[in-house]
């Protein structure tokens, strides 16, 4: 029986939102003490515990729509900004290089950007559903910082290295590596208080706390 669910489309629209603002600000790589990381770095976390919140409350099944709309969301805005970039600049416009450098993305760097994607967001909301069951839906910290250790440590190798392997000295891409997994996996264990309340809130709201028995976990089923 199909549901309809009062918070379901907010929570989409701020996954996407997160998802696309830190795409752009990927584009520059920032000195933050000890981290060296991609600005995107800043908000990208809160994706994964907008994933977490989706599994935990509404189940893998919609949680894989939602990640297939923010797919699709950040393949469109690539390719705009590729297509727009490639277009002959109006005379007297003098940006076109700022534009390269912060716009002008390269096929590799979009590849990378949706291949980390894809198999960091899906690593990481079937881990939350299978701990769930596990744990018969106990001990909520250790499913969302658990599911977040995967699917970061997914996403933030395969972007690194597709992206700027032979671009970058090796020691810079381990870095760059290590401070984006630690910081990013550090922003969700931190804001853990807040995920619980944002669980139990949603739950209550819309009467659902869903288990993925018999669920099928393919990434690209329909049911």
């Amino acid at each position: 029986m199909h549901r309809t669910y009062k918070h379901l489309d907010t929570i989409t629209g701020l996954f996407v939102a997160v998802l696309l603002i830190s795409n752009v600000a990927s584009s520059k790589i920032v000195q933050l003490s000890l981290f060296t990381f991609d600005g995107g770095t800043i908000l990208f976390p809160l994706s994964y515990i907008f994933g977490d919140v989706l599994t935990e409350v509404y189940g893998y099944r919609r949680s894989r729509k939602v990640i297939w709309i923010g797919f699709g969301s950040a393949l469109l805005m690539s390719i705009i900004f590729m297509v727009v970039g490639a277009m002959p600049p109006a005379q007297g416009w003098i940006n076109q290089d700022a534009y390269d450098k912060i716009l002008g993305l390269t096929p590799r760097i979009v590849a990378a950007s949706l291949i980390a994607f894809f198999s960091g967001e899906f690593s990481n909301s079937y881990t939350l559903a299978k701990l769930k069951i596990w744990t018969k839906g106990r001990h909520l910290w250790m499913r969302t910082i658990g599911s977040t250790v995967v699917g970061e440590f997914v996403d933030t190798a395969l972007f690194v290295m597709i992206a700027f392997w032979g671009m970058l000295p090796t020691a810079t891409l381990t870095a760059v590596i290590i401070s984006n997994y630690v910081f990013k996996t550090g922003v969700e264990a931190i804001l853990t208080p807040v995920t619980y309340r944002v669980v139990a809130w949603l739950k209550k709201e819309e009467a659902e706390d869903y288990y993925d028995h018999g669920t099928d976990f393919n990434p690209f089923s329909r049911s």
